[in-house]
């Protein structure tokens, strides 16, 4: 019977995965979009009053919050009022960081895990920072909306669906932004893309991979209090999705004339995790949740397709993938950056032979820099240099924080906004619900709640 029902599940998949829209398979597991409480509006293009002086509280100075805070004193216009951290020798590092860098030490809020409760509630501050552990980062983030702040959230924001619509729900009721610090979408070779995309290089975009492929072995004793592992060892499915699945979104333009309908994942037993628990602890476990690697497919509401997938345990070189296949082009960032273009430079006598493998190879190396110079995103222009000079994962976090503090200064959209959280952190519940039914296929909500195709095409404020 079990065997049975194994076979049936699998036929429902490859069914749905075939063409089906979640609306006319009835067999799409449902997830339910709660009702908009009335006088509540969506936030789409959301616009707040120019903040010419940004004045920034940080909660969570463990492993991202500190580099953040450096960061952040690179950029004019931000003022730095607040400190918050379980630890508090955390705190008064960062301060003495503050220092070094010419600034006046500021506030510091320390000693247990609610002190940031009083860091919400400060009267001088327009932006909460927040780089904790997971579970905490919704809870932090909707209090803060609450008590009439912006909100920046590290990844994954949200971790469950009640997390994920009451940080929507509050940004639509106090009309606050609710950013998800994503900095993946501000890689050079990202960007650059989704300029070549959006330029219509690539034709249009029909697939697009990503993943989080990245052995955590290294690292796993700095996460506080062993959360980050713990969580894994609890929960089953894509637990970090946001930094192969953001890219792709903005490349396809989810919720700005496309939406995500539905998902199917699958995964592997869990090995290299117990394994490890095992070497450093003596402790055998054998009821590990999640699976060494974790694949995850994707159907939008226009017919286009994602593969993300996850892995933190096995030996492989760190991997986000970055794959996008449109009729025109394609662009792969891992393990080797590259552009394909649709008859681009091909000898018609090698193209010929079907049985050569280099009949259509990536563009030659000098073609793909004239190209990536061509087409450089114009928000890096004026800020790469600096960018590369501060750093943050090679520039990406720099210009992540910086465009933050522009849009908030003058008083323009953020180039993500709470719909991007949304999408980019369901898959952490929706996958779970997807292996613990054998794989079965789940719906994706519409997080906009009919207003998927209100904007044109993703835009970023200048």
């Amino acid at each position: 019977m079990i065997m049975r029902n194994h076979f049936l599940t699998l036929i429902i998949v490859a069914i749905c995965l075939c063409g089906c829209q979640t609306r006319e398979c009835a067999r799409v597991i449902p997830t339910p979009t709660p009702e908009r409480p009335a006088g509540q509006t969506d936030v789409l293009a959301l616009t707040c009053d120019p903040i010419p002086t940004v004045r920034v509280a940080f909660i969570g100075l463990g492993m991202r919050g500190p580099g953040a805070v450096n960061r952040m004193t690179h950029i004019p216009g931000v003022e730095i009022v607040a400190l918050c951290d379980v630890e508090q020798e955390n705190t008064k590092r960062v301060n003495e960081t503050l220092v070094k860098r010419g600034l006046p030490q500021t506030e510091e809020f320390y000693g247990d895990t609610a002190a940031w409760r009083k860091v919400t509630a400060l009267p001088n501050v327009d932006l909460i920072y927040i780089a904790t552990d997971w579970k905490s980062h919704a809870t932090i983030g909707i209090q803060a909306m609450k008590d009439g702040k912006h909100v920046a959230i590290e990844v994954p924001a949200a971790m469950t669906m009640d997390e994920i619509w009451g940080l929507i729900n509050t940004s639509e009721q106090t009309r606050k932004h609710c950013i998800q610090l994503e900095n993946c979408v501000y890689d050079f070779f990202e960007l650059t893309t989704l300029n070549m995309v959006q330029q219509g290089l690539l034709g249009e975009v029909l697939h697009g991979e990503g993943a989080y492929i990245h052995g955590l072995q290294p690292y796993w004793d700095q996460y506080w209090n062993n959360w980050r592992m713990d969580f894994n060892r609890t929960h089953r499915g894509d637990v970090y999705p946001t930094h192969g699945l953001g890219p792709v979104c903005q490349a396809m333009n989810i919720h700005r004339g496309d939406k995500l309908n539905y998902l199917v994942s699958v995964d592997t037993k869990a090995v290299g995790n117990p394994a490890y628990i095992k070497e450093k602890t003596g402790e055998t476990v054998t009821d590990f949740r999640n699976g060494d690697h974790t694949t995850t497919m994707i159907r939008t509401e226009k017919g286009k397709s994602i593969l993300i997938e996850h892995n933190v345990t096995s030996p492989r070189p760190y991997n986000r993938m970055y794959q996008l296949t449109g009729t025109k082009g394609f662009a792969n960032k891992y393990p080797v950056e590259g552009y394909a273009l649709d008859g681009g430079d091909i000898d018609p006598e090698v193209a010929a032979n079907h049985e050569n493998l280099n009949a259509h190879d990536f563009l030659p190396k000098e073609v793909m820099e004239a190209l990536m110079q061509k087409y450089k995103h114009p928000i890096v222009k004026d800020i790469e240099e600096k960018a590369k000079q501060v750093g943050g994962h090679g520039g990406m976090d720099f210009i992540m924080d910086y465009r933050m503090i522009y849009c908030l200064q003058n008083g323009l959209p953020l180039d993500m906004d709470v719909y991007d959280l949304a999408e980019w952190c369901c898959l952490i519940p929706l996958t779970e619900i997807s292996l613990d039914n054998n794989s079965a296929p789940v719906e994706i909500p519409d997080f906009t709640r009919g207003a998927w195709n209100k904007l044109n095409g993703l835009q970023f404020a200048q």
